[in-house]
């Protein structure tokens, strides 16, 4: 992926990717597949991107190409549900 530098990289640190998905959303992600956050704007990204580069001591990169979003954004399945399943399943152990 190429990619504009936005700080000096840290060779010992990932890289910290912001950009869009093919859907225009703002989206973070580091170079290791780790970290995956999503923004309504690109200045809530960056600002994200840059407290993640403290903290991990690595490089923020805008991305030259659309990233590819590693949750997906469609919706849960009812099936998938399980807080309420969890909630009534401790109902009948004090009984």
């Amino acid at each position: 992926m190429l990619s504009a530098s936005v700080s000096e990289p840290d060779q010992a640190g990932p890289i910290i990717y912001v950009g869009q998905d093919t859907a225009g959303h703002w989206l973070v992600q580091d170079s290791n597949k780790c970290l995956e956050g999503r923004f309504v704007s690109q200045a809530a990204a960056m600002s994200f991107a840059r407290a993640e580069r403290q903290i991990y001591h690595g490089s923020v990169m805008i991305a030259a190409e659309p990233l590819a979003p590693l949750v997906s954004f469609a919706p849960v399945a009812a099936h998938e549900h399980a807080l309420g399943q969890a909630g009534q399943a401790g109902q009948g152990a004090g009984r």
